[in-house]
């Protein structure tokens, strides 16, 4: 099943929905990576929107798509998508981090319906996305997986061992979505380790790739779809060019947010944002 929007508009407003269920979950947490989670609330629409084959009702059906969201400390914009795909009920998303929750901090796979891998240190689901790739393939069954790393989280060399064999082993079906924010734990992620290119340097290591808007829907849609349709032996890489933070005042374009409490104040704030969206 694919959970239709069949507008940019559409999706639109389910990036914003699944912003500000993030921002309210978090804050019923008292805090979260608020930064990194509002960066990728327009990916997250269109995966779950429009462009991903899944079944909320039979989450282990074999032949889904699936998500690795290797930034696993991202995990509230990733559990936004997947209430309001109906794999559990919205109510649950308030819950957070709390004991006895079925929603950790970073994703686990064992306690949340429709999480895919476990994921929290970076790197590692680089790995396990290729794995899942290329267990597909070994198998003869359907579906893609996509990944969706941080831009710091190419600073991992695990990542690059990982770019390496996705394109030895000819893994297509592994579409690689970056985050790229420019920003990481400690700064700008060009002050810190600078890369460069990174379409560039994924076309280096085999990769088809492009560079998009990682905030219009339409341009994620279309890379997206180009990526599935073209099954030429090579991986792929869309990187998303983001504002950390986006889409609230309070966040967007500072620098500071990857890791903050949220107040009271600063709840209303996005409330009376958000009011106006109709949501």
């Amino acid at each position: 099943m694919i959970t239709s929007y069949q507008t940019s508009a559409g999706l639109q407003k389910l990036a914003d929905r699944i912003r500000f269920s993030s921002i309210k979950s978090m804050y019923a947490s008292k805090g979260g990576h608020v930064g990194g989670v509002l960066s990728l609330c327009e990916l997250m629409a269109v995966l779950y929107g429009s462009i991903m084959d899944y079944d909320p009702q039979n989450p282990h059906w074999e032949e889904r798509d699936k998500v690795v969201l290797s930034k696993g400390h991202c995990g509230p914009v990733l559990y936004s998508a997947l209430a309001l795909s109906g794999f559990f009920p919205e109510k649950e998303l308030m819950t957070l981090n709390r004991n006895g929750t079925h929603l950790p901090s970073h994703c686990d796979m064992n306690k949340t319906v429709g999480i895919d891998m476990t994921t929290g240190s970076l790197g590692q689901g680089a790995s396990t996305a290729a794995g899942m790739a290329l267990g597909k393939k070994m198998l003869g069954r359907k579906g893609n997986v996509f990944l969706i790393l941080g831009d710091g989280e190419l600073n991992e060399g695990q990542v690059w061992e990982m770019a390496m064999f996705a394109k030895q082993h000819k893994l297509d079906n592994l579409i690689t979505f970056v985050d790229w924010n420019h920003q990481q734990l400690d700064g700008y992620t060009d002050g810190i380790c600078d890369l460069g290119n990174i379409e560039t340097l994924f076309k280096a290591f085999g990769f088809e790739a492009v560079t998009i808007d990682g905030h219009d829907v339409d341009a994620i849609a279309t890379a997206s779809r180009n990526a599935l349709a073209s099954r030429n032996g090579l991986p792929k890489c869309i990187v998303l060019n983001t504002v950390k933070g986006k889409g609230w005042s309070v966040t967007e374009g500072k620098t500071g947010i990857h890791h903050i409490a949220i107040t009271d104040e600063m709840m209303a704030e996005a409330q009376q944002e958000f009011a106006g969206k109709e949501l």
